[in-house]
């Protein structure tokens, strides 16, 4: 039996690799200024914004800090989920990319505690705040733009798109970082951690570019020609389908937790504790960054193969049990063993991530389904992502420096989202529990 491919079919192909690519760059650019955050929060944020703390508590000040981001992503969650919902998802998008590059943008221009006083670290929390707000629409959003816009069976794949923003953002800001780190440590606490946040302007311009020549996406359009919009997709979304959400919540807590317990926790507990230097440990991020942004595609071809929630459980249970023998190669402060650590353990929950924008995608109908991906994820980027580093730090401090506290909040962490997985599985059956394959 032969299949042919129809004008419908290939304009859905086409549109939606414009999409993927567009929501790519664009996610790109944003992880880029939430990671430059991040690591200047582990290394640089201390002395310039928190002088008259002593290292472990202004550490945890930076970490604090870097929270403030993830308690406005919820707030930005709502208020772009329900524009994208009513008006689409290509504006929103481009507003979220805006007022991103502007507050990036504005944290790289801030001056010190030395120069403004106790204005400073008011106004870092501020624009980290409005950074996190924009975050809050962008990433479901982006999620949408790719999914919605191809044919249903690439939808994992589409998500996967998304996905590789991450370690693409994380690649540029370790890049860019570890070039403004190769100055000496008093330029660099002085001026040279700034340079990141100013380049993010040229970043943003290319990703506007890139997202006004798209299309509003496919699904959306279609629902949008037959049936007015939700008035209030919030309220209908928390009154039909909160089981999904609590669910999906959970689902994503290694997602959103991963990243930073990796580039952000792990980066100050070996520079800080371990010795290591800044520099190197800046490298070995990096060099790890580009192992997950080469795995991610593979990992999506095998859940096609194997079925998405199948394949997410087995990719958790392989890093829980990695999660003691990181910590072990880690603490040997050697940074070959350093690299195998946290390597396997990126590896094996990469997986897991790279999956699990198009799983969460399918979990929700058209109507309300910006609201729901953003308020779902962005709540749990609060309550779980934004306090990993946090926590871990505070774990390793009670524990007098020794890692096993640490090492067992993770793997609750992971235990949290394989349960969240299975349950999201259950709630929707086929849409989430059904990978598309395919031929």
């Amino acid at each position: 039996m032969s299949t042919s491919t129809g004008p419908d079919d290939e304009t859905a192909s086409r549109q939606g690799r414009r999409a993927r690519i567009a929501a790519f760059v664009g996610t790109a650019v944003e992880w880029y200024d939430f990671y430059i955050f991040g690591t200047a929060a582990a290394i640089a944020f201390g002395p310039v914004f928190f002088p008259t703390f002593d290292t472990s508590s202004a550490l945890l000040a930076s970490f604090a800090t870097f929270w403030a981001g993830f308690l406005a992503r919820p707030v930005g969650g709502i208020v772009f989920g329900h524009l994208g919902d009513r008006l689409g998802r290509k504006n929103t998008l481009v507003a979220t990319l805006l007022i991103m590059g502007l507050a990036t943008f504005g944290i790289g221009v801030l001056p010190g505690y030395s120069t403004i006083g106790v204005a400073a670290p008011v106004l870092l929390v501020l624009l980290r705040a409005l950074q996190g707000f924009a975050v809050g629409g962008e990433w479901g959003g982006a999620v949408l733009l790719a999914t919605e816009s191809g044919p249903r069976e690439r939808t994992l794949r589409g998500g996967m798109f998304v996905q590789q923003g991450s370690p693409a953002g994380n690649i540029l800001a370790t890049l860019v970082m570890t070039l403004a780190a190769l100055l000496p440590d008093d330029d660099f606490a002085a001026w040279g951690w700034r340079i990141p946040f100013l380049l993010s302007a040229v970043l943003v311009v290319i990703g506007l570019v890139t997202r006004l020549k798209l299309e509003e996406s496919r699904e959306f359009a279609q629902r949008a020609a037959t049936a007015a919009p939700v008035k209030l997709p919030i309220a209908e979304l928390l009154a039909h389908h909160w089981r999904r959400v609590v669910a999906a919540v959970f689902a994503s807590a290694l997602g959103i937790g991963m990243a930073y317990f990796v580039s952000t926790f792990m980066l100050a507990y070996a520079t800080a504790n371990l010795g290591v230097g800044r520099q190197v440990m800046l490298n070995l991020l990096l060099v790890n960054a580009v192992l997950q942004f080469v795995w991610q595609p593979l990992a999506t071809r095998l859940a096609e193969r194997f079925g998405a929630v199948r394949f997410m459980i087995g990719t958790l249970t392989a890093t829980a049990v990695l999660a003691v023998p990181m910590f072990l190669l880690v603490g040997t402060g050697n940074p070959a063993l350093i690299l195998l650590g946290i390597g396997l353990s990126t590896i094996a929950g990469a997986g897991y991530y790279a999956v699990l924008a198009g799983f969460l995608a399918q979990a929700f109908p058209v109507a309300v389904r910006y609201t729901g991906i953003s308020f779902a994820y962005q709540l749990c980027s609060t309550v779980i992502g934004g306090t990993t580093p946090l926590l871990a730090q505070l774990f390793l401090n009670l524990g007098g420096g020794h890692w096993a506290g640490v090492a067992v909040f993770y793997v609750v962490l992971i235990g949290l989202t394989a349960g969240g997985v299975v349950t999201l599985a259950a709630l929707t059956r086929r849409s989430a529990a059904t990978a598309p394959v395919t031929v």
